[in-house]
């Protein structure tokens, strides 16, 4: 865990690469299918929230211009949630 920290701290001379394409992989492709997917299948409110909030902590964290040893994290940690979501969403339609 702490190679990958030091890592995230060694692509400061990329900030503007990693904000560009956390902002648009996340905002353009990655949120659609999660917020598709939950209207698609279960339209679970608190699923919603996860999203957005997942969506929101990659947005706010590059907004506020914070160094790529918390951006970079956090843009992955939003991953996991996001893939989180579509699999509580899919699950269910896989077992039945």
């Amino acid at each position: 865990m702490s190679k990958f920290f030091k890592w995230c701290g060694e692509q400061e001379k990329n900030r503007l690469g990693w904000l560009a394409l956390s902002l648009a992989v996340h905002g353009c492709i990655i949120t659609p299918i999660v917020v598709l997917t939950i209207a698609m299948t279960s339209n679970n409110f608190l699923l919603w929230i996860a999203g957005m909030a997942a969506m929101g902590g990659t947005l706010v964290v590059n907004l506020a211009a914070q160094p790529t040893k918390t951006t970079i994290p956090t843009f992955f940690l939003s991953l996991v949630i996001d893939l989180a979501i579509v699999i509580a969403c899919v699950l269910p339609l896989v077992t039945q």
